[in-house]
């Protein structure tokens, strides 16, 4: 059996849990740059808030209505996601995290254990101890545990844990969900599908496999097919480490000079290689892509991507923020305004057992390095997110004399509104990871 918990409304439950005032009412997150809602409580999908809506129309469609809202807070919605999985590596028998709101659990050596019952007594616990409500789904394979996480959700009935542990309760289940929200199917798989009067999970896992193959020729497709019919296929080393890791985001406006672009890129490359570490992986492969903005018909428009092979995989800071600079430069071509880059690392494998290469190693800086990125996440932990970081990755604003002064990616710049910075009008403080915003109780 395997279980998956499911935090609610996240990144909502996350400004909620030092905002309790919030709670029954209707909040809403952000985007990067304060673009559009991504997150929303169940009060405001209940007023009509749509995802996707942009910020600026909020006012707009729901005329004085209160609206709480928030800006992106990666950095606190890591922290207190980090110790939901640290109740459930305690609880559980084995976990792998899937997601920052979602993680896998297998029951392998709990046969005498009520599930159900465990399930329940884990919602209350983390609520307990975090303040963040979950959702738990309880089934023999992955696919139909997510599918349980979903009733979990929806129907109060089931004290936040559905188990599907009967063939019944599949066949029910799978009558009742929608084939385009199916763990695996796509939206152009699911439009293909209901165009052929798959309708349900159920309609899917009712066809033959010959028929699944025939059709569609796609392993994904057919692991699903068989997930779906209680067969477990979907292998646990493929999700708990992953194969490609990227880091984008879209600019506080257009930016057209090199300099603001790589104080970008090497923020976004950082964040890759902090990553990698954090999973126990290393990459040979390090990509940079830049696109102009596609809705600016009276600009020139280019989108282009480049990537280089590093002579030995790493995850070090340095070297990866290096190599993604080199390919910046080969990339940037002036008369144009970028409104997005990103930065993607591939060719990811264990850092242990390493394969260096046999000509080009030298043992000592490996070392050196590794120690270093070691001594900087553990700052960064103790002190707050990008409290030291490399000079690449520092913003730079005029000053009143007309000269330029570093603006440094940590607390102090929050306040510093730079042209390039990212935009957060509305986010909160990060009282679990920085002393400066540590609650004071009146």
């Amino acid at each position: 059996m395997y279980g998956i918990i499911d935090c609610d409304n996240c990144y909502v439950s996350c400004e909620r849990v030092f905002r309790p005032d919030l709670k029954d009412k209707p909040v809403v997150v952000l985007s990067n740059n304060d673009g559009c809602v991504v997150a929303r409580s169940n009060e405001a999908k209940k007023m009509g808030i749509k995802a996707g809506t942009p910020y600026f129309q909020l006012a707009e469609q729901f005329p004085n209505q209160k609206i709480a809202v928030f800006s992106s807070n990666y950095e606190l919605y890591g922290e207190l996601t980090g110790r939901v999985v640290e109740i459930i590596r305690q609880e559980a028998p084995a976990y792998f995290r899937y997601s920052i709101d979602e993680c896998f659990v297998c029951f392998d050596g709990f046969a005498d254990t009520n599930l159900k019952e465990w399930g329940e007594n884990l919602h209350k616990r983390i609520l307990r101890s975090v303040g963040m409500p979950v959702s738990i789904g309880i089934a023999p394979t992955k696919t139909l545990a997510k599918m349980a996480s979903h009733f979990a959700k929806k129907y109060e009935g089931y004290r936040h844990c559905c188990m599907i542990d009967t063939d019944e309760k599949r066949i029910k289940a799978l009558k009742l969900y929608p084939i385009g929200e199916v763990w695996g199917i796509g939206r152009r798989y699911a439009a293909r599908l209901e165009a052929l009067g798959v309708k349900t999970a159920f309609d899917l896992a009712n066809h033959n496999e010959t028929w699944v193959k025939a059709t569609f020729n796609n392993i994904v497709i057919e692991r699903t097919w068989r997930e779906l019919n209680g067969i477990d296929c979907v292998p646990n080393e493929e999700m708990a480490k992953k194969k490609s890791i990227c880091t984008s985001r879209s600019f506080n406006g257009m930016i057209t000079d090199l300099d603001g672009l790589r104080t970008h890129v090497s923020n976004h490359a950082a964040r890759c290689a902090e990553k990698l570490r954090q999973q126990g992986t290393v990459a040979t492969i390090v990509g940079v892509f830049l696109n102009t903005n596609a809705f600016r018909e009276d600009l020139p428009q280019r989108c282009s991507f480049q990537e280089t092979l590093l002579t030995n995989p790493s995850n070090s800071t340095i070297t990866i923020v290096k190599a993604a600079n080199e390919v910046l430069q080969k990339l940037y071509r002036q008369g144009y305004h970028y409104k997005k880059a990103g930065v993607i690392v591939m060719g990811i494998g264990p850092d242990s057992p390493y394969q260096p290469d046999l000509f080009d190693f030298n043992a000592e800086q490996f070392e050196k390095m590794k120690r270093l990125d070691a001594v900087v996440d553990r700052i960064n932990k103790v002190n707050g997110t990008a409290s030291i970081v490399l000079g690449s990755q520092q913003y730079t604003r005029k000053n009143g004399k007309g000269k330029a002064d570093v603006v440094a990616r940590s607390a102090r710049r929050d306040a510093c509104q730079s042209k390039n910075a990212i935009k957060q009008d509305f986010k909160s403080k990060n009282p679990t990871t920085r002393w400066s915003d540590i609650i004071t109780l009146k």
